[in-house]
């Protein structure tokens, strides 16, 4: 079905109906698969023979997702996880080993970057940060033991945008993977393996899903680096998406191509709105013009998203002043739900992040972050305003 449109890839693909003949895609909320035989269930185990093993590796509704989501990023396969989390986990787990050097944005996930500094660290991983934006500070970091460069684009909460072109040139020079987190674009506005990268990663909690349902994540890619390294250590280290959770998600992505153009059109007006607002220092989305990365965003990704950060003015007592004045936005760290959410960075989602680390990274005290949803994009400026014109 790949000469499909996405719109379509989104719907149809990635499931075979059963014997029962269902138009919507049937949960199989099972553990276990009975054999024909010993002999089949020994082929099975072995590898010999494809089919369900066990539903900690080898589920049919998680099948479905993984190939839908594969699809849609065009890539050979997709490994669904608990989370997305475990999703980067299991990537570096599967492909690296003790001596293994990662060159990583400054500006990715507060939780993401704990992981690096206080887990891998602990097998002999070792880690680079360098500004999301200089490709010199890339090219620099890069040593001979170097095995992957790690991204998300735009980040979070400053919706930089990375050269991933640029970036995919440096990794094939120098023989090391390319993994992007596409969790902010995802397939409908960005596809990162057709811009060079190797590995595409997902929180399927935020946008995939879009109604804050379930904890899910993802990784996408080329069958030998999905099948042999990051699901072999899936199927070993457990960290599996259950099959509610991925029909949940599979049923998320028949409706993502149309609520990420409706996200991306209520962030857009917010964002033009709050750029103009007087107690408002700076804004922060990729389709504003003033954006450091306009052109670059414009020519990899098909809109801005669906979230907006600005610098109110004044310090943490002007911004937590807006977040609690807010009477209908969700005063919660989660993102790419329907519902739209609003938080502060600094104290919430990079809060474990040493604060001269946070600073380095932009993450200033007076910055908040907007996961914009699908209501009227009045009311939403209205309940920010009541907090907004207290700093007037």
């Amino acid at each position: 079905m790949n000469e499909f449109d996405i719109e379509t890839l989104a719907i149809r693909t990635g499931y075979q109906q059963t014997a029962e003949q269902e138009n919507s895609e049937a949960i199989f909320p099972t553990s276990s698969f009975r054999y024909k035989s010993a002999a089949q269930a020994a082929a099975r185990f072995s590898g010999e023979e494809k089919g369900n093993v066990y539903s900690r590796f080898t589920n049919p509704t998680v099948r479905a997702f993984e190939n839908r989501l594969a699809a849609m990023e065009g890539g050979e396969a997709c490994v669904g996880t608990a989370s997305g989390m475990s999703a980067i986990l299991s990537t570096f787990m599967g492909l690296l080993k003790s001596g293994d050097h990662i060159v990583s944005s400054q500006s990715i996930f507060g939780t993401t970057k704990v992981l690096f500094t206080k887990y891998l660290a602990k097998f002999g991983v070792e880690v680079s940060f360098v500004s999301q934006t200089e490709l010199a500070e890339w090219k620099v970091a890069v040593q001979p033991n170097t095995k992957a460069l790690f991204l998300e684009t735009p980040s979070n909460p400053l919706t930089e945008v990375a050269d991933l072109g640029a970036l995919s040139v440096l990794a094939k020079k120098n023989d090391c993977l390319l993994i992007v987190d596409n969790c902010f674009c995802t397939p409908v506005l960005q596809k990162p393996l057709e811009q060079g990268a190797d590995i595409v990663i997902h929180s399927a909690t935020k946008f995939i899903d879009g109604q804050g349902r379930g904890i899910g994540g993802a990784v996408v890619g080329s069958e030998d680096l999905i099948e042999e390294h990051v699901r072999g250590f899936m199927r070993t280290a457990g960290p599996t998406m259950s099959p509610f959770n991925a029909w949940v998600f599979l049923k998320g992505l028949e409706t993502l191509p149309v609520r990420m153009k409706a996200h991306c059109e209520n962030a857009e007006q917010l964002a033009i709105w709050l750029a103009e607002h007087p107690a408002v220092e700076q804004v922060y989305y990729p389709g504003l013009e003033s954006h450091p990365q306009f052109a670059l965003a414009n020519k990899q990704q098909k809109a801005g998203g669906g979230l907006v950060s600005f610098k109110v003015k004044g310090s943490q007592a002007e911004a937590w002043k807006v977040i609690d004045s807010t009477e209908m936005l969700s005063i919660t760290a989660n993102l790419g739900d329907v519902k739209t959410s609003i938080t502060h960075p600094a104290t919430t989602t990079h809060s474990r992040i040493e604060p001269e680390a946070r600073l380095k990274a932009g993450i200033t005290d007076n910055l908040i972050r907007i996961s914009v949803g699908l209501e009227s994009i009045e009311d939403i400026k209205k309940d920010l305003q009541k907090g907004l014109l207290h700093l007037v």
